[in-house]
This record gives structure tokens, C-alpha cells and sequence, in this order.
């Protein structure tokens, strides 16, 4: 079995001061092959970036009491070259050249679905030379991220948006078992809690990719994995 890796895990800090949006965006880029840190508030993100040294950041515009994301920002920019990404609820175009003037590298608003998350991460790791491989390989699989392409044993592969981003997301962390509601998440969005689209989009999967469709495994009672026989 081949996949893609990094020549070492990129480190992500998030700076969000609400557990559960911060709890499950480190559970999802953990799920990556990342190493996460999580902070809630000013003073533990600049403790964080001197001790944890991240490749890039995650900062919450609108963070509680002390210096809000912008603030946070421009001192972390004082500092050094560490490239982050705002989440916000803030949608006005005032809002987002203000979060662009304060040194953002890109800005998410909320809500937002985590596979565009983890791409523009990805967009801001490559800048660092820490992205993945664009192709990831298992079996007679091949994924192209970059062209978003998918090849069973050498012939193309026709896949929704969704059906690739599922594929794509099994694949990234192939070997390791992914639950239904983590897949929800990290494909769907925070909005989806349906647990019966993953079901139905894995047998849709696993009809398109053919001869490749036994690398799709089902752990009964947990979610799904794919890996070889």
C-alpha cells in the first residue's frame, strides 16, 4: 500500500474560544496527519507560538476577554512571519479587507464546510513547502487532488463533488478508521448530521470505483477505512 506523507507533520495552531468549534476542527486536522494545539484566547496563542512553533494558524476574529483576532494578529505579524487564516461571522467586505490589512493569508467565514478549510490550509502549507503530495496512490487507486481526478487501475473515474472530498478524506489518513460523524464533518460540514448520507455516498463510491471499490471497508458499529485487503 502506497500513500503520500510529508517529510514531517505540519503544525497547526487554533486560536477559537468556543470547545466545541475548537474541539472538533483538532480532531478533524489531527485526522490529517497533523499536529494540532489549541488555545481560547490571546495569551495562549502567543505562549503557543513561542513553544509549539506552528507552520500556520487558525484565529478567530471574534475571540473573548483580552486583544480580539485583528489585534492578535497584527502582534503575532510584529513578531514574525507566521502565516494564519481568520474564521469569522463577519461577511461585509469592510470586514474582510480589515482581517486581510491585519496580515491574514486567507479568511473563512462562518459557517463553512471543513474540506474547504483543510484545502485552503493546504493552499497556505505549500507556500511553506510542507504540503502533501497532490496524488495519493492505494492499490490500483489513484487520486489527483490538485485536478481533482480519480483513476481506477489507470481509466478515469466520473465522481461528484462529494463523492471525491469522501474518497479524498479516506484516503488522506488511509489505514485508519474514520466514524460517520467525523466524515460528516469533515465532508459536509457542521450543518450535516445525517448519518445516513456517509452510508449512501460509500455504496455509491464503492459501485463507481469498480474492482477498487473492496479497498472501501465498513467497521461495523464505527464509521469506514480504506485500505488493501
Amino acid at each position: 500500500m502506497g500513500t503520500s506523507t510529508v517529510t514531517a507533520p505540519a503544525r497547526v495552531l487554533i486560536v477559537e474560544d468556543d470547545p466545541n468549534l475548537s474541539g472538533l476542527l483538532g480532531a478533524a486536522l489531527q485526522m490529517e496527519g497533523w499536529e494540532v494545539e489549541v488555545t481560547g484566547d490571546a495569551a495562549g496563542a502567543e505562549e503557543a507560538v513561542e513553544r509549539f512553533r506552528p507552520d500556520v494558524a487558525i484565529l478567530d476574529v471574534h475571540l473573548g476577554p483580552g486583544p480580539d483576532g485583528l489585534a492578535l494578529a497584527r502582534r503575532i505579524r510584529n513578531r514574525g512571519d507566521l502565516p494564519f487564516l481568520f474564521l469569522t461571522d463577519r461577511v461585509t467586505i469592510e470586514d474582510r479587507l480589515a482581517g486581510f490589512e491585519s496580515g491574514a493569508d486567507d479568511y473563512l467565514a462562518k459557517p463553512f464546510n471543513l474540506a474547504e478549510l483543510v484545502a485552503r490550509l493546504r493552499v497556505i502549507l505549500s507556500r511553506r513547502g510542507l504540503s502533501r503530495s497532490d496524488v495519493l496512490e492505494i492499490g490500483g487507486l489513484k487520486i489527483d487532488e490538485s485536478g481533482r481526478r480519480v483513476l481506477v487501475e489507470g481509466e478515469p473515474v466520473d465522481l461528484t463533488r462529494i463523492e471525491f472530498d469522501l474518497l479524498r478524506t479516506l484516503a488522506s489518513q488511509a489505514g485508519r478508521v474514520a466514524t460517520k460523524s467525523q466524515l460528516l464533518s469533515q465532508v459536509w460540514g457542521f450543518e450535516s448530521y445525517d448519518e445516513n448520507l456517509v452510508q449512501v455516498y460509500v455504496s455509491s463510491l464503492r459501485r463507481k470505483l469498480g474492482r477498487c471499490g473492496a479497498l472501501l471497508h465498513t467497521v461495523r458499529g464505527v464509521g469506514y477505512v480504506l485500505r488493501e485487503a
